[in-house]
């Protein structure tokens, strides 16, 4: 999906009420634009996961590297302020998959610090 100059670029995000705008926090190496687009469109979950912090202590990297060769891996580091720097890799070799798992990665690793940090969670928090 290709936004038309002059109007907003609408997606599958737009759907989510209050989730952060992944377009914005997402910067990229190693794809187009028009990738980092559909990959941005395409990450309704890790939108919803990231709905609860405020979007400007929210920043997003991804990386490919070796682009296109056996040898190709795709990282996903993430700064959300206030929590450790989280960092997801992959080595699949086509772009969708390797994202996918990224994302994924990520999903995981924020729902476990989440989950850490609950009191119900953590008996030094119940008090």
């Amino acid at each position: 999906m290709v936004p038309v100059a002059g109007e907003p670029r609408l997606g599958r995000l737009d759907l989510v009420p209050d989730a952060p705008d992944l377009d914005l926090v997402l910067r990229a190496s190693g794809v187009t634009e028009e990738e980092r687009l559909e990959i941005v469109d395409s990450w309704t979950r890790l939108a919803n996961r990231l709905r609860s912090f405020p979007e400007e202590k929210i920043e997003l990297q991804l990386t490919v590297k070796e682009r296109d060769t056996p040898s190709q891996r795709t990282t996903l580091e993430a700064w959300i302020a206030g929590r450790p720097r989280l960092v997801a890799t992959s080595a699949l070799p086509t772009l969708a998959e390797a994202t996918a798992e990224v994302r994924d990665d990520l999903l995981r690793q924020i729902t476990d610090g989440k989950n850490r940090t609950e009191p119900r969670n953590n008996r030094k928090l119940r008090g």
